[in-house]
């Protein structure tokens, strides 16, 4: 199959699509990527781009065409509402004339906020018959009242009705979660939708020996390592409140990895409230973070308390599970359920600093059999549900089928 992947994020940003993009290769697909220029998470495009012009790279032997964008700059909703707009209009005008005698079987659209990031590829299926997919990580509106970007009613409402639209003209909507299934359904009502799970790439289970870097906080003590995106949905006031809770401990460390928009403001509470048990270590690149997570003793997750999370399975879980640490999680919904489904770890509610410091606390006390069980049993369950060849496979029969679907039209 030829494959078109469209998607605002690419590599060298570190997603999920990018994987499977490079697996799908790897089975012989024809994969072409259209996307912008990255910026993400930080807000400033990475060294070597700029905004404006086409560019044309390669990847993995993967072909990649760039379109110009405006940065989503760093802790402001107007740049990022910009930097959204500015993608779906780059993408209006420019995708049909870049890729003007091309021709696919179908376009993939990996669609973590915003979804409206489907709206020029849906165009450019309509202009050239294609069927389009759209894979669904965040649920719209509520991913926008959820992180407070959007809080008035008429806004949220109109935007509805723009989701909605946006939904009717998808061949095939794939969502991450279950609980995903009936919200959408709910404004796609004649669009089939299917549950795809996240996986995470054969190195996070099966290492390759790539070299972790040296970070000093991990070297020693109970290491309690959250690797990803410091944001507003992560809760980092209960990351903070956990380790005031945890100071008589000297032995456990918090250890954060990653940049976001609430990098600067945990940064100031280390520094004001002198806590000499919580590290940030900034951004690394993707493919040492599956050796850089086997040297903590634990692995966390969190998220804030709101309705939308309760819903999501955050793609670290899946990472977690798969390089075989115990897992503390401190959220609420389906992410928690597996963990306890998994038996992988400890999960307690969502915005709950002590108890999320008590359940560090009861890992830090348990004896290494125990822990390394909870670890064995992460990687088993995620070996059943979230393999990579076995969802790959998974992928491929959904494209088969609107590929299909479309040539009975």
């Amino acid at each position: 199959m030829k494959i078109l992947f469209f998607n605002q994020y690419f590599w060298p940003e570190s997603f999920r699509i990018n994987d499977i993009a490079s697996a799908l290769k790897t089975r012989g697909h024809n994969i072409e990527v259209l996307t912008g220029k990255p910026n993400y998470p930080e807000g400033s495009f990475f060294a070597g781009y700029k905004g404006l012009g086409v560019t044309i790279e390669h990847w993995r032997d993967i072909k990649i065409h760039r379109i110009p964008m405006l940065p989503r700059g760093n802790k402001s909703a107007l740049k990022l509402a910009i930097n959204y707009i500015s993608f779906i209009i780059s993408g209006l005008v420019f995708a049909p004339w870049v890729l003007r005698n091309k021709q696919y079987d179908v376009i993939f659209v990996y669609a973590p906020s915003p979804i409206f990031q489907v709206i020029p590829a849906s165009f450019l299926g309509w202009l050239k018959g294609i069927p389009v997919i759209l894979w669904v990580q965040d649920l719209w509106p509520q991913s926008a009242e959820a992180t407070g970007y959007i809080k008035s009613p008429l806004l949220l409402k109109l935007l509805q009705k723009f989701v909605r639209f946006t939904y009717s003209h998808i061949d095939l909507i794939l969502v991450q979660s279950e609980a995903f299934i009936e919200p959408v359904k709910s404004l796609a009502e004649n669009v089939p939708i299917q549950y795809y799970p996240n996986s995470v790439d054969k190195e996070f289970y099966k290492p390759s020996g790539v070299a972790a870097p040296e970070i000093d906080s991990l070297k020693s003590g109970f290491t309690i390592l959250f690797a990803g995106n410091i944001g507003i949905a992560q809760s980092m006031e209960t990351i903070v409140s956990a380790a005031e809770k945890l100071a008589a401990y000297s032995e456990i460390k918090l250890v954060l990895i990653g940049t976001g928009s609430m990098f600067d403001w945990v940064q100031k509470q280390v520094t004001d409230k002198r806590l000499t048990n919580l590290f940030l270590e900034g951004r690394y690149p993707v493919e040492v973070m599956p050796a850089v997570m086997r040297q903590a003793s634990a692995l966390l997750v969190t998220l804030t308390k709101q309705p939308i999370f309760e819903l999501t399975i955050p793609s670290k879980i899946q990472a977690y599970l798969a390089v075989g640490k115990p897992i503390v999680a401190c959220l609420n919904g389906e992410g928690a359920n597996i963990i306890n489904k998994a038996k992988a770890g400890i999960a307690v509610k969502a915005e709950d600093g002590e108890g999320l410091a008590e359940a560090i606390i009861n890992l830090y006390k348990m004896p290494q059999t125990e822990l390394e069980q909870m670890g064995v049993n992460g990687r088993d369950y995620f070996k059943k549900h979230f393999d990579e060849e076995k969802l790959t496979s998974e992928l491929i029969s959904h494209f088969e089928m609107v590929i299909n679907n479309k040539e009975k039209r």
